[in-house]
C-alpha cells in the first residue's frame, strides 16, 4: 500500500498536504480500496468554513457512501473540480490528480495531531488484522 512519506493523515483516511498555509486534502489508498469504484465525489463550497474531524462531503461508490471529514480547520481555498466529470481521479490517482480540495489553514498546530506515514501505516495494519 502506497502511503507517502509527505503527508498527515487522520484515522478517518484522509491525507492533507501542507504547503505554506494551505492543505491540499484527499482520501488513501487504504479508503479507496475499501470504497471500490468512486462514482461522485461532493465538496464543500469555495470560502466555506471547516472543522477539523467535522464531516464536509461525501463520497460514493459502487459500494457505499461514505463521509469526508476535514483533517484541519479553516477555509475552503479551492475544490477539485475535475471530479464533477471523473470522480475515477481518486481511483486512479489518490495522492495526486484525485485531490479533493484545499483549505487555507487556520490552526496550524493542528497539522501536529494527524498521524505521519509511519503511525497511519500502523493504523492500517491494526485493522486489517
Amino acid at each position: 500500500m502506497n502511503i507517502p512519506n509527505n503527508l498527515r493523515f487522520t484515522k478517518d483516511h484522509e491525507w492533507a498536504k501542507v504547503d505554506g498555509k494551505v492543505a491540499t486534502v484527499g482520501i488513501t489508498e487504504f479508503a479507496v480500496h475499501a470504497l471500490g469504484d468512486i462514482t461522485l465525489v461532493d465538496l464543500p463550497t469555495v470560502g466555506a468554513s471547516v472543522q477539523a474531524g467535522a464531516a464536509i462531503g461525501t463520497v460514493e461508490s459502487v459500494k457505499a457512501v461514505s463521509d469526508l471529514f476535514s483533517p484541519l480547520s479553516g477555509k475552503v481555498a479551492e475544490i477539485n473540480g475535475a471530479l464533477d466529470d471523473a470522480p475515477q481521479s481518486v481511483n486512479e490517482d489518490c495522492y495526486g490528480a484525485g485531490w479533493m480540495l484545499k483549505i487555507e489553514v487556520g490552526a496550524p498546530a493542528e497539522l501536529e495531531k494527524l498521524l505521519d506515514a509511519a503511525a497511519y501505516k500502523a493504523h492500517v495494519e491494526s485493522l486489517e488484522g
